[in-house]
């Protein structure tokens, strides 16, 4: 057949590409358990958004499936050979400082605004049309083309956990959802938490006194507010002189007031993505280390000066003893994503740490375990998610090596990240997209979008990308 202009393709479908876009983000998809229902389990809105894709599938002839209403794909095509994207609908809280609707989808400079603009639902609408216009052309392929859709990649991957527990493996795919070119090495993953053990006494007679402490909804996030209750029984005229000066210092803005009889303190930070901590400014580490120069009681002051020994302006494990690096993936990070307190049962802190395949976790948790425990701390709630990778003269990484280079005439360098994205749930995948070099990583932040122009770009790489994988 002719040579396809796949960006031609794109063009022609680009009015209904951003529409069907705009529908999607329109739907706050943020994992809400308060609302689950057996057809709903992790929330209402995000089952919304999973049936959303699986209409649109249905509409434009694709065969669909739900898979226990945690994931769902989209087929087309023949044959025993599967080629998969996988992507996920669902989304982060949006946070505060918006100036736009955060779920407005509203199209303005050339760029699309909402959270999930830019991960994932811009990029699950590219491999979407992608796969639409593979469809739509009749090119001959002798693989299945599926896009997998997941809901919970935010927060535990209970979806493609269920999802590949019944459902077969593909023998390649990708994941639109990190940066071009092809990411084929992504750190390993471990949520756990630090928890203060309850030996510490409730001391009575404090001038100062830790009521409760918030900060954070999610591991992967750098918060950007913080909330300290306060119990003052002595003139706080000079504490709150601090904590203004403390704000100018750190060029932070912050508020105090008084709410049934407590003190209470806010601070604003910058969210970022956990992967690299030191994008954003943790708002509760920052109000931590305020409170840690004040005279608070004993179970307070174990919590706040916990978080300044260990995490405040150290992302890198270096306090915890698990500093690591290597040439291939880079340093060890951890980002303090949660941080809450209350006076009866103490603090906890949850944490997303990211590290290279070189670093030993056993021997790693078992330092921070003996590190924790000298302050009182002990480690709970560990979760993993070992690293992952796809050596360089794979047929996988050479097709889209092709397809890159072809479509940008530029190289394709083979990378590696601090994030985690769904390929590491397939035997064989890499993050391919649909963040450009050079673009600004807008993800979990405040008026995220995508460069309308780059989510038709990554389109036409995705049409070819599932072309060249699904003739091989």
């Amino acid at each position: 057949m002719a040579i396809i202009d796949w960006t031609e393709e794109v063009e022609k479908r680009k009015i209904n590409l951003i529409r069907d876009l705009q529908g999607l983000l329109r739907i706050k998809s943020v994992l809400n358990e308060s609302t689950s229902t057996k057809d709903a389990p992790l929330g209402i809105e995000v089952k919304k958004a999973l049936d959303y894709m699986l209409e649109l599938g249905e509409r434009d002839g694709f065969t669909s499936k739900n898979v226990g209403n945690l994931a769902g794909h989209l087929e087309m095509g023949s044959g025993d050979g599967l080629i998969a994207a996988l992507c996920h609908v669902d989304v982060v809280p949006e946070g505060d400082g918006w100036s736009v609707d955060p779920y407005g989808g509203e199209v303005k400079d050339g760029k699309i605004f909402a959270r999930g603009a830019i991960d994932d639902k811009g990029p699950t609408l590219a491999a979407y049309y992608g796969m639409k216009i593979v469809n739509e052309l009749g090119v001959p392929i002798n693989k299945r083309i599926r896009l997998i859709i997941g809901t919970d990649e935010e927060s535990k991957w209970r979806c493609v956990n269920h999802y590949f527990e019944h459902e077969e493996m593909p023998e390649m795919g990708f994941a639109p959802d990190a940066d071009f070119p092809i990411i084929n090495a992504e750190k390993g993953i471990v949520d756990f938490d630090l928890k203060q053990k309850r030996n510490s006494p409730k001391e009575h007679g404090a001038k100062i006194t830790l009521i409760s402490f918030f900060s954070g909804r999610r591991y992967n996030m750098v918060p950007d507010h913080a909330r300290a209750v306060l119990d003052i029984q002595c003139d706080h005229t000079e504490l709150l002189q601090l904590f203004n000066d403390f704000q100018y210092s750190q060029d932070v803005n912050g508020r105090y007031y008084v709410e049934s009889g407590y003190v209470v303190l806010e601070l604003e930070g910058i969210s970022a993505h956990g992967m690299e901590p030191d994008n954003g400014k943790n708002a509760g580490l920052l109000l931590a280390s305020f409170l840690s120069t004040i005279k608070l009681d004993r179970k307070g002051m174990d919590f706040v000066n916990a978080a300044v020994h260990f995490f405040f302006g150290d992302s890198r494990g270096r306090t915890l003893g698990v500093q690591h690096n290597d040439e291939a993936m880079g340093d060890l990070t951890i980002n303090v994503g949660k941080m809450t307190f209350n006076d009866e049962d103490g603090g906890r802190f949850g944490l997303n740490m990211r590290y290279p395949a070189s670093f030993s976790l056993e021997e790693g948790m078992e330092e921070i375990m003996r590190k924790a425990e000298g302050s009182n701390f002990e480690v709970t709630n560990v979760s993993n998610l070992k690293p992952h990778y796809v050596p360089s003269d794979d047929i996988l990484i050479q097709k889209l090596t092709k397809v890159y280079e072809e479509q940008t005439k530029e190289k394709a360098e083979l990378l590696s990240i601090s994030g985690g994205t769904y390929a590491r749930s397939l035997n064989k995948g890499v993050a391919f997209g649909a963040l450009f070099p050079g673009r600004p990583d807008v993800a979990h932040q405040k008026d995220e979008y995508v460069e309308i122009k780059d989510l038709l770009k990554a389109t036409a790489l995705y049409a070819q990308a599932f072309y060249e994988l699904a003739c091989e």
